[in-house]
């Protein structure tokens, strides 16, 4: 019996290389994908459609979360606060969506129980991220144990994060071992055209290729 999982994908580059390992692991991918009103909507759909394309995924989902901007508190989803570009901020930043992978957990759990998942993959990062609290390991571990209990009998569901314990330098070079195509993915967090380079995203991953020694291939202002 084929085993699934199902792979929340942004289009960016950390997610991607998850789908990358789980299909490594013998994994049959379905993929998921959320519009939530963030300022690249449209850019990071491209990049997951694309991405999906080169996977060959066969089943994927795309929810729109609309609410998000109504909850606004965030420079990704309300436009009245500016996206920082002068350094990576201490703390939690002003980018931060306020509980997002939790709701989009919750929604992959529904998924992954309809869909026979045995696992939900996500690309969290918590030593070289933008200091985002949902992103931690104990969190989606504590998430994990709930959405067993909250889920059929005959459900068992793990959360598998891969990334969560390296930096941006080792995803780039774990990306580029199994061949995760780097060049369709975007992190930008303003830009649709070509990434600004200055955001908190853009830095993260520019310092990541630097530091991996490799030239980032997507097109930069």
């Amino acid at each position: 019996m084929t085993k699934k999982a199902l792979c929340i994908m942004s289009g960016g580059m950390d997610s991607t290389l998850v789908a990358y390992i789980m299909r490594s692991r013998g994994y049959e991918i379905i993929a998921l994908h959320f519009n939530y009103g963030q300022r690249t909507v449209s850019k990071e759909l491209e990049a997951y459609r694309t991405v999906c394309t080169d996977l060959g995924v066969s089943e994927k989902y795309e929810i729109d979360l609309d609410f998000f901007k109504t909850i606004g508190a965030s420079a990704l989803t309300d436009h009245s606060i500016a996206v920082p570009t002068t350094g990576i901020e201490e703390g939690t930043p002003v980018t931060y969506v306020p509980f997002r992978n939790g709701i989009f957990l919750s929604i992959a759990t529904a998924i992954a129980e309809k869909e026979g998942c045995s696992s939900i993959a996500i690309g969290v990062v918590e030593e070289d991220s933008s200091g985002y609290p949902d992103c931690r390991d104990a969190f989606i571990q504590s998430f994990r144990h709930t959405a067993n209990l909250g889920t059929k009998e005959t459900t068992s569901i793990t959360i598998e994060m891969p990334l969560v314990h390296l930096q941006k330098s080792q995803i780039v070079q774990e990306a580029l071992k199994l061949g995760a195509p780097l060049h369709l993915t975007w992190s930008c967090y303003q830009s649709e055209d070509k990434a600004c380079g200055v955001c908190d995203s853009c830095r993260l991953r520019l310092r990541g290729f630097e530091l991996a020694g490799e030239n980032d291939p997507i097109p930069y202002v």
